[in-house]
């Protein structure tokens, strides 16, 4: 008896040790089943590609081993990130998420998920990292939120939400990173922001938001990367974001700030990159001191600055981007730019720089963007500018006044995508840019060059990637060569406009499959339009205006169904307008005035139902004017003078906006009501009836024939009587 009374005391002690871990199994299965039961919740409200969530099933009691889930490493393993980015799914979020009661990471990124962002989430006070962006989701951003106390990172960029940004998110006082990009909010930017102690990147750009940018945001220490682009924002720069110690990323572009730069931007000692491009900022910019700051990026295009390029810009050692373009500066380039060896892109496009361009900008071999155009900059081209700017991708010189020679060295700049030469005073013949396969733009248009042999053209089919061709307002003479259709199959627009190009239009031009616009009009050329041109199906614009061509126009022309506009006035076009032109169902503008065109307007003209602007005069056009015209509801303007067209003109429509028609020298037309200067129609009817009464029976077989379609009256085959008599008769029947 004695020893099982020690016994008892052992005996209780193992119970009570065995139920404590069977409670604790039993707890912990608890919890492994609610996180699987959770997921599968989770997983009934989305759908996707076969295979995603395959491994989310009853079947696998192991949730840890499913597809974009991590567990904890200690026990018990309960699910902690939820990683689903880019899997193709949509659906939307469901409450039940908030049953995952230890997520710390949910990440669902770039999927197809839609509806709310449920409150729930709210719930998860372990919650780190929350990435929803690049969904459909809608909806305002959950004020509950703020519960999630732990949160660091909140992602909800490129979705569609909407309402104001909750100020109560500033009770997160762990978030780093709040990035609201690319929705529809509105509102301020909530000043309570600036109690956030640990806020490193703000990025609220494209999200509708107005107002000033808040002072408070100063207390923010930490600030690195503030991106506030493209919305309705406000004043001016705040001083403490110009003075800041850590900013580095200053992104204020395409808002309404105004004012002075501030000076204290150019003497940071941490920005890298300031963007402040389409602003309404005033003044000059600053100076630059001796000790180089690091800003790499410095975007100020599309301001209202103006005084010169201060040439301490070149202290900056370190640039890579600089964009002035679009303002008022003026004076000459500073040479210090050029020396700048790390810089990359430079554009001073839109300003009203003078005098000659630096040779040390031309010697800059980190260079691979240059944009000076539309100034007024002089001087030639160096001869070795091919060689000294050997990285050059993109060359704009447009509308400036440059001469003399295009530089045969260009020729060597292999990486050069963009030639603009354009608007300015080159001389000479044009270069054999073949060898430049990159070659995707080349704009040489109005200068003085010249054509020779057109051998440059045989050399333009080595570049393969080359979608524009500007050679108009040039001085080119001769026939076109029939190589113009060896041209590049990536070739969209063709300018050879304004020039003294005779002969035939090549047949060959139908070769060019992706041309959809193509300008050749005020030459001399002669001939008809070849057929090939329907070959063209991605047409656009087309212009043969201000030639010597002839013939009838080809039926082809019907198969240019994306056409919105043809110009193919003054010319010697004679026969019918082609009925196939009203399968051209986008056209806008229709030129075709001062030919020799005959028939009537074709009936499918009623087709082209977005017709804007139709001019057809001085042709030798007759017939009535088609009553559906009426019913092309954006014609604006419509132009029948000078033609042979009779019978009444239609009510509706454009014919009912005052000086929207012109019918001039069209001695048969009338009008059903009375108009300054109008016949009327049936005073045009009683006329012709008049001349009914003739003294013969042929006068009387002519009445019938000009009035008896209309009227219905019933001719008679033989005279019997009198011949006078029984025209009058005749012609009584309808008075």
């Amino acid at each position: 008896m004695a020893s099982s009374g020690v016994l008892f005391p052992g005996f209780v002690w193992f119970l009570c040790l065995f139920a404590f871990f069977c409670c604790l199994t039993l707890a912990t299965c608890g919890e492994t089943e609610n996180d699987r039961q959770s997921l599968l919740c989770f997983k009934s409200w989305l759908s996707g590609p076969a295979g995603v969530l395959a491994s989310w099933s009853n079947t696998s009691l192991d949730v840890c081993e499913w597809h974009g889930i991590t567990c904890s490493m200690v026990s018990p393993r309960r699910v902690i990130a939820l990683d689903l980015q880019s899997e193709g799914i949509s659906g939307s979020i469901p409450p039940c998420i908030a049953n995952l009661t230890s997520l710390t990471r949910v990440q669902l990124s770039n999927n197809s998920l839609s509806g709310g962002i449920p409150s729930e989430l709210g719930l998860l006070s372990g919650l780190r990292d929350l990435n929803l962006s690049m969904n459909t989701l809608e909806g305002n951003i959950p004020p509950e939120l703020s519960a999630c106390s732990q949160l660091q990172i909140l992602g909800l960029w490129n979705n569609s939400l909407h309402g104001d940004i909750p100020p109560s998110l500033s009770q997160c006082k762990h978030l780093q990173e709040i990035n609201l990009r690319n929705n529809n909010l509105q509102g301020s930017i909530p000043s309570a922001f600036g109690n956030l102690p640990k806020l490193r990147i703000l990025v609220l750009a494209s999200t509708g938001l107005t107002g000033n940018i808040p002072p408070s945001l100063g207390s923010s220490p930490h600030l690195t990367y503030v991106d506030l682009g493209n919305n309705a924002l406000l004043g001016v720069i705040p001083e403490f974001l110009a003075n800041s110690s850590s900013l580095q990323v200053l992104r204020l572009m395409k808002n309404n700030f105004t004012g002075k730069l501030p000076s204290a931007l150019f003497t940071t000692s941490s920005l890298i990159a300031i963007c402040l491009q389409q602003n309404s900022f005033v003044g000059s910019i600053p100076y630059v001191t001796a000790t180089s700051p690091p800003i790499k990026y410095l975007y100020l295009r599309k301001n209202h600055l103006s005084g010169i390029i201060p040439s301490s810009l070149g202290n900056l050692s370190s640039l890579v981007h600089l964009r002035l373009a679009e303002n008022q500066l003026v004076g000459s380039i500073p040479e210090s730019l050029g020396y700048i060896p790390t810089l990359e892109t430079l554009t001073l496009d839109i300003n009203n720089l003078s005098g000659p361009v630096p040779l040390s900008l031309f010697n800059m071999s980190s260079l691979t963007v240059l944009a000076i155009a539309k100034n007024s900059l002089v001087g030639k081209l160096p001869f070795d500018i091919g060689h000294t700017l050997p990285n050059i991708r993109r060359l704009i010189l447009s509308e400036n006044s440059f001469d003399g020679p295009i530089p045969a060295s260009l020729l060597k700049a292999y990486s050069l995508r963009m030639l603009h030469l354009d608007n300015n005073r080159f001389t000479g013949f044009i270069p054999f840019f073949g060898s430049l396969q990159n070659l995707e733009k080349l704009d040489l248009g109005h200068n003085k060059l010249e054509a020779g042999d057109w051998g440059f053209v045989s050399s333009l089919s080595n570049c393969s990637r080359l979608s524009m061709l500007g050679l108009d307002g040039n001085n080119l003479q001769g026939k076109l060569p029939s190589s113009i259709g060896n041209l590049s199959n990536s070739l969209e627009s063709l300018w050879l406009n304004s020039n003294q190009i005779c002969g035939p239009i090549p047949p060959e031009i139908g070769n060019l499959k992706s041309l959809n616009n193509l300008y050749m009009g005020n030459n001399l050329l002669t001939g008809n339009i070849p057929p090939t041109l329907g070959k063209l199906h991605r047409m656009v614009y087309l212009s043969f205006a201000e030639n010597r061509l002839s013939g009838q126009i080809p039926d082809t022309i019907g198969n240019l169904v994306q056409l919105s506009m043809l110009k193919l006035d003054w010319n010697n076009f004679s026969g019918r307008i082609p009925s196939t032109l009203g399968q051209c169902v986008d056209l806008e503008y229709l030129e075709m005035q001062s030919n020799f065109f005959i028939g009537s307007i074709p009936q499918s003209f009623a087709r082209l139902s977005n017709i804007k602007n139709m001019d057809i005069s001085q042709n030798n056009l007759s017939g009535e004017i088609p009553e559906p015209l009426k019913s092309l509801k954006h014609l604006q303007y419509l132009n029948l003078s000078f033609n042979q067209f009779h019978g009444p003109i239609p009510r509706g429509g454009v014919f009912d906006i005052a000086g929207a028609v012109s019918i001039e020298r069209n001695y048969h037309l009338c009008t059903s009501i009375p108009t300054g200067g109008m016949s009327l129609c049936s005073a045009l009817v009683d006329k012709k009836r008049w001349r009914c009464f003739a003294p013969t029976a042929a006068g009387a077989r002519w009445c019938c024939r000009c009035l008896g379609p209309a009227t219905h009256w019933p001719c008679p085959r033989k005279p019997a009587g009198s011949a006078v008599v029984e025209a009058r008769a005749a012609c009584s029947v309808v008075v």
